[in-house]
């Protein structure tokens, strides 16, 4: 059987990936206050609605969107205040510069695979964010994997329980250099009896300067680009730390804004 066992059940996927302290939406709040955004907040590929939800609750007025039914269904009903819409991040239109700020965290965008969906990504945010506006990021650093191995081809297992039942993972990433991607297999089994489900997953290896050119193509000036602190890292940002100046670590944060009006500049 295949399919994505925890984007398919959000409240699985909270269970397995808590996050009871919000820290990924108090690190994008520091970003948004630091560099003095308004309050009209996109969060691209929100999920199930958790960060979003804690931004509104900072007083930000927050639009959630994800390309996920599920996604969406549990965010309204778990996570309520901002308003939650159905839209893909390779391209989606939801008003002209009607956002002060985009957020994609989580390694959201590097569901963009080809550049032409990176572009059709930065277009869009272009086109959604009102002068001075800010793009706030959080995801892999393709940059990790040059020279080294340790997180891939070998597998490695895990395991939670929820509701009763124990789930069960075997995980293997692998580097497909051709395309540019990490791609994931995973395996789930459960001891409830069910069969087994296989679900394979690739993100965008992007490296920071790549990053940066593309930023610029589209008119972006980078205001921040390293390896951490960052809601992922280890040890975690907490408040009061500040970014760091390198980006070599597994982890990349970036804070761009517009310049100029939108153009229609491309990178493929």
């Amino acid at each position: 059987m295949t399919g994505n066992l925890l984007t398919d059940n959000p409240a699985l996927y909270e269970a397995r990936f808590p996050d009871p302290g919000r820290l990924a939406g108090r690190w994008a709040e520091d970003c948004l206050r630091r560099h003095r955004a308004g309050r009209r907040v996109l969060d691209m590929g929100c999920g199930t609605g958790r960060d979003a939800a804690w931004l509104h609750r900072a007083g930000r007025e927050v639009t959630g969107a994800d390309l996920s039914e599920a996604m969406l269904a549990h965010a309204r009903a778990h996570h309520p205040g901002p308003g939650y819409v159905r839209a893909d991040l390779h391209a989606f239109d939801l008003g002209r510069g009607e956002f002060d700020a985009v957020v994609c965290l989580d390694s959201a965008l590097l569901y963009c695979h080809t550049n032409a969906q990176l572009d059709g990504f930065l277009s869009s945010c272009r086109r959604a964010l009102a002068p001075g506006g800010l793009l706030v990021a959080e995801m892999r650093n393709g940059a990790y994997f040059l020279g080294r191995t340790d997180l891939l081809d070998t597998p490695t297992a895990g395991e939670f329980a929820w509701r009763g039942t124990v789930h069960r993972s075997v995980t293997t990433l692998t580097v497909d250099r051709t395309d540019q991607l990490l791609r994931r297999r995973r395996v789930w089994t459960a001891d409830d009896g069910s069969e087994p489900v296989e679900q394979r997953s690739a993100w965008r290896l992007l490296f920071p300067q790549e990053l940066r050119h593309l930023l610029a193509a589209h008119g972006f000036e980078v205001l921040e680009l390293h390896d951490g602190p960052g809601p992922r890292t280890e040890p975690p940002w907490r408040e009061g730390l500040l970014p760091g100046r390198t980006a070599d670590a597994d982890r990349l944060h970036v804070v761009a804004r517009p310049l100029g009006p939108p153009t229609g500049t491309t990178t493929h």
